[in-house]
Formats: C-alpha cells, sequence, structure tokens
C-alpha cells in the first residue's frame, strides 16, 4: 500500500526554534480525529526523525495520519550523534560501578538539559498537529530516550490520550538522565509499554517495578 501523501513542514518552538517534520498522510484516513506523534530520542545521541520513519509508514498504512520531528540540534551534532549509544552505556555503567555519591553529582551536572525546552517542543508539534489537521485525539508514542520526553507530556495536554513507550530507559543507570521523568508515567491515561527482555538499559524485573505505580491496574503480557 503507497501513502497518499508526505508533506514537509517546520514547527517553531517557544524561543523561536524551527523543527523540521514530516507528516505521513494515509490512503484511507479512519476520520476519527486521531494523530500520532512519534518522539525521537535526544538528538545529542544521535537521534533524527529518520529513525521512526518505518513506524510512521507503518501506521499511515492502518489509516492514522502520523508526525514525526527533529529535536532541536539534529543539524548541529554529527549524523551518528555527539555520543553513541554503546559509548553512553559504558559511561553510565562505569558511573553506577563508582557509587551513589558520583551518580548523584551526574545526574546534577547533566542537568544542564533543560527539561521545559524538551516538553516546549513537543506542545508545538502536538498544537501544530492539533490544528492544521483537525487532530482532536492525540497519542504520543516514544522511543527510547523519546519515551521518558514524551511520558512527561503525557498530562501537560488536553488533546493527548494515551502514550506508547518502545524501551523506556528505567533502571538506576538510565535514572542520571532520565529519572526526574519517571513520575509523569503515574498519569491515569492509558499506557503502553513495549520492552525487550534483553533491553540493555532496563531488566525485566524493573519493568515489572515500574508498571506497578503506572497509576492504575496494568496488564502485563507474558509474550
Amino acid at each position: 500500500m503507497t501513502l497518499n501523501s508526505l508533506e514537509y513542514c517546520t514547527v517553531e518552538t517557544s524561543d523561536g526554534i524551527n523543527l523540521n517534520a514530516r507528516i505521513f498522510k494515509p490512503i484511507k484516513d479512519l476520520n476519527d480525529g486521531t494523530g500520532i506523534v512519534l518522539v525521537l530520542p535526544y538528538s545529542i545521541l544521535g537521534g533524527s526523525q529518520s529513525l521512526l520513519k518505518g513506524i510512521a509508514l507503518g501506521l499511515s498504512t492502518k489509516g492514522f495520519r502520523t508526525i514525526v520531528f527533529d529535536m532541536r540540534g539534529v543539524l548541529v551534532y554529527p549524523q551518528e550523534g555527539l555520543f553513541s549509544r554503546d559509548l553512553l552505556k559504558f559511561v553510565m555503567l562505569w558511573l553506577s560501578a563508582n557509587g551513589p555519591l558520583i551518580i548523584c553529582l551526574a545526574n546534577r551536572i547533566l542537568l544542564w538539559v533543560p527539561l521545559q525546552a524538551n516538553l516546549d517542543q513537543i506542545f508545538r508539534v502536538c498544537k501544530w498537529f492539533s490544528q492544521n489537521l483537525s487532530a482532536s485525539r492525540l497519542l504520543l508514542v516514544g522511543s527510547f530516550a523519546g519515551a521518558p520526553i514524551s511520558g512527561s507530556a503525557l498530562d501537560k495536554m488536553e488533546q493527548v490520550v494515551g502514550f506508547v513507550s518502545l524501551g523506556y530507559p528505567f533502571g538506576q543507570t538510565a535514572s542520571i538522565l532520565f529519572g526526574r521523568h519517571h513520575k509523569s508515567i503515574q498519569s491515569p491515561k492509558p499506557k503502553l509499554f513495549v520492552m525487550g527482555t534483553r533491553d540493555g538499559f532496563t531488566s525485566v524485573r524493573t519493568v515489572g517495578e515500574q508498571i506497578e505505580v503506572c497509576g492504575r491496574p496494568c496488564q502485563n503480557p507474558s509474550t
């Protein structure tokens, strides 16, 4: 099945930064006012909208209007990002092995990544999508580092009705970067967590512990 259309656009943030975005429109729209916003990993970690192109394409063939966008900084850093996933994992494991004090200090240092600036990008994209494509119901889908960022926006917009996480980085080492986002997933809105049993950052046990505090009874399929 081919796309009806693929459109390019830019979305301006509150401080005047233009975010590049692509809209995937299906041949046959479900016409139920639903739109899907895919949230990318941090650009500093090598993320760009191209990483979620396949998912966006698949969703559009099912009748869902979908938007992907580059978080700020994508054109500033090299194509592979400032840090590779393996290097980031090594650094966080080293910090974990060298005691909680170092983790605490690292967490304070990494607070230079402004939470509100990241949320503002999601707000602006969601608002643009809702207004320009008449999407009254939005589903946030976050991948890896994009999962905790989009999860923090879950209760910030009335139009957002649910959240899907692909590889949410839980766990002690991952909390160095993303721990401040964890509380937001206690929202009563519907949530789906898709995790691999051999995820490099999060164990199956940790996922189970986090599911228990997600804000409402959840199903935990064994498959």
